[in-house]
């Protein structure tokens, strides 16, 4: 059984102090999970699914597929990752394996044995770690355009071109002055990077307004790019060199891959190929035409495609 559309027309974008928690058929409320407060969006009864957003993004990149995931019969549930829309900002804690364990504590705190991790960009990352660091929590894993953390590392350092592509990834290594360019002119470079990193079907203008405002809230700039800054840094760390390593357990639960063939920042060659690290059910779905945020340009194909495999009891390699 699949899912169309939700049967509704999504609400418009917040505006103003109201960003983080627009209203809408959901319910907002914070949860509490190793050692911070979590902003969560959630709808809907049944099995949980966990979305999990990605740069420049917040829980509201998920407002199409939180209503056609709760008309399908599952709790949907968008979470705001540590230090980003209505989730607390830190000090410290923003390397994948504590963000992982934020994820997996996220789980628990809603009362649940499991969930369905659903990740984008950041989020896929992050997801694909906390299926290797609690397998136990983790029912099953889709995620979007991200490759596995180990295929990522290797394309970024060893494929010319993935580099390039990712080069604001190793822009976001300078103290200050990244922090300083997004949230110029009222975030203007959010707007940018959202329009040329889609493909020909662009997000709703009012999406990008709220992932604009969402950006200018003090300190998330800083928040959202220290994932990055540890990706990059710590490669010839030891606590890298460890996590690297841990990354070389598989993933041991059916794995859905989704990837926008226009993707301009992470190549189809760097994403496809992560089947490698899982010894499970794993279906690779590429979307022609689409660019980095599949999940915006054409909602209801990743939707059916994401409920559909949700669905299926037994997911075919």
């Amino acid at each position: 059984m699949t899912a169309g559309p939700p049967s509704h027309t999504p609400p418009s974008a917040p505006s103003g102090t109201s960003v983080v928690r627009a209203e809408g058929p959901w319910t907002h409320r914070d949860v509490a999970a190793n050692g911070a407060r979590f902003h969560i969006a959630e709808m809907g009864e049944g099995p949980l699914v966990l979305l999990l957003h990605g740069f420049p993004q917040f829980w509201w990149t998920w407002r199409h597929q939180l209503p056609a995931l709760a008309e399908a019969g599952f709790r949907a549930v968008a979470m705001d990752l540590r230090g980003v829309g209505g989730s607390d900002r830190t000090p410290r804690g923003y390397d994948p394996a504590n963000l992982a364990l934020d994820i997996t504590g996220v789980i628990r705190s809603l009362g649940e044995p499991d969930a369905a991790l659903v990740g984008h960009d950041l989020g896929g990352y992050l997801a694909w770690t906390a299926a290797v660091m609690r397998p136990k929590l983790v029912r099953r894993l889709a995620v979007s355009s991200m490759p596995h953390p180990r295929r990522w590392r290797s394309a970024m350092l060893a494929d010319v071109k993935q580099s390039a592509a990712g080069s604001y990834v190793w822009g976001f290594q300078r103290p200050w002055l990244p922090e300083r360019r997004l949230v110029a002119d009222d975030a203007a470079l959010v707007g940018r990077l959202v329009r040329e990193w889609s493909g020909p079907r662009l997000p709703e203008d009012e999406a990008v307004e709220a992932y604009r405002r969402a950006m200018s809230i003090p300190s998330t700039a800083h928040c959202s790019i220290e994932p990055y800054r540890w990706m990059v840094r710590s490669m010839a760390r030891p606590d890298g060199i460890q996590f690297n390593r841990r990354m070389k357990r598989p993933v041991r639960v059916p794995t859905l891959h989704l990837h926008g063939s226009l993707d301009p920042v992470m190549r189809t060659r760097s994403a496809a190929g992560s089947g490698e690290y899982v010894e499970a059910p794993y279906r690779w779905r590429l979307f022609d035409g689409l660019g980095h945020f599949p999940h915006e340009e054409d909602p209801v194909a990743f939707s059916t495609e994401l409920i559909s495999w949700l669905k299926d009891p037994e997911p075919d390699r």
